[in-house]
């Protein structure tokens, strides 16, 4: 079960979000990444999509994607502002709504909003995506020691990378960093692997 406090605060707050989103300065060090190591032109799925900017930009780009997010809100804002990229709810770390393999799967700074016992499980899902050959692009926020709740209720949970890692069971690691976001200015772990063919 995700944590329900999250998902309130961005379900109350969906166009406050979206709009400090469509502000920020567009995240060029991740949309970099994406061009450098994604399939092009392949099916592609970005997981908590939010407001659906970079499921549009991947759209823009060629990539034949479909967006998810947990926040019905934040679809509705996606789907009226992007209208030509399908939208849809569904929420991990069980992401029921999905059957298909991709391509390419985006999860972009997600995985920290759910209760630490729960990434496994959610970057195992992840990976159950990816087609054989296909590429994850997997990041998150990172919080160091104890887990940490953000005065509008939005969890920020502690955990290492090697527990991402372990689910992504013979994946070929194509790029991994801790960096501080060229858009959000936060520090973030990103981590790429292939799925051998």
């Amino acid at each position: 079960m995700a944590d329900l406090q999250t998902e309130a605060a961005y379900e109350a707050n969906a166009v406050r979000y979206s709009e400090d989103w469509l502000n920020q300065p567009p995240p060029d060090d991740m949309y970099a990444l994406l061009v450098r190591h994604f399939i092009p032109g392949g099916r592609t799925i970005d997981v908590g999509c939010g407001n659906g900017r970079d499921a549009a930009w991947l759209a823009q780009q060629g990539f034949d994607v479909v967006g998810y997010d947990n926040s019905p809100a934040l679809i509705e804002l996606a789907s009226r502002s992007f209208p030509w990229v399908p939208f849809h709810v569904g929420r991990l770390p069980q992401l029921d709504a999905v059957t298909a393999q991709f391509d390419n799967v985006v999860c972009e700074t997600v995985l920290m909003h759910l209760p630490a016992n729960e990434v496994p499980q959610a970057a195992d899902r992840l990976w159950s995506l990816v087609r054989p050959g296909g590429v994850l692009y997997v990041s998150w926020r990172v919080t160091e020691g104890e887990d940490l709740r953000h005065e509008d209720g939005r969890l920020y949970s502690a955990f290492s990378p090697d527990v991402v890692r372990a689910a992504l069971h013979e994946g070929v690691v194509l790029h991994e960093e801790d960096v501080t976001s060229v858009s959000s200015g936060k520090r973030v772990c990103r981590l790429i692997v292939q799925r051998p063919a």
